[in-house]
């Protein structure tokens, strides 16, 4: 009896246990079970359940968290889908490494103006953006992280003395 009582006691407090663990989707299908640690404003910090290092993860790879001890869901980001260049408006360009961990490289993409060009600094560099936005709509890419931006005015940039605005990044997926 003192046996049936044990293995009784050991299945619902082994049960409890797992009810504390946080389930992390991702968008591309990936379930990460552990403890969400904190949320920042673009990543999660979490720890895989059995560890004890703590590891970050991108707020956008991330569609929702539903949380063991309460139940609660929590949807963080919704799934942003880029199937062609005439979605190049829905691209985000990112400027931080923590803001793609759980992405997936895809190659590298560029923006610029063209060698002839009369555009002032502010529309050149609007029209890089959005070339270099192009180039990872094309590839499928909703984010692109940010890894050079420069811009070169007067006879550096081109004989005509305009400016040319040059944008480099590289695409990520899901």
């Amino acid at each position: 009896m003192k046996k049936i009582i044990l293995v009784v006691a050991m299945l619902i407090s082994g049960s409890m246990v797992n009810a504390q663990v946080d389930v992390i989707s991702k968008h591309n299908g990936e379930v990460v079970k552990g403890k969400v640690v904190k949320l920042e404003e673009f990543t999660i910090i979490f720890k895989y359940d059995g560890e004890d290092a703590e590891n970050t993860i991108s707020k956008y790879a991330v569609e929702k968290i539903v949380y063991g001890k309460s139940g609660r869901v929590e949807e963080v980001t919704e799934k942003i889908v880029v199937s062609n260049e005439d979605d190049w408006e829905k691209v985000i360009i990112l400027e931080d490494k923590a803001y793609i961990s759980g992405l997936k490289k895809v190659l590298e993409v560029r923006g610029k103006t063209g060698l002839i060009n009369y555009h002032t600094g502010n529309t050149g560099d609007i029209k890089a953006e959005m070339k270099l936005k192009k180039a990872a709509a094309v590839l499928g890419c909703p984010f692109v992280l940010m890894t050079s931006d420069k811009a070169t005015t007067g006879n550096n940039s081109n004989q005509l003395g305009g400016t040319q605005a040059i944008k480099t990044g590289i695409g990520y997926k899901y």
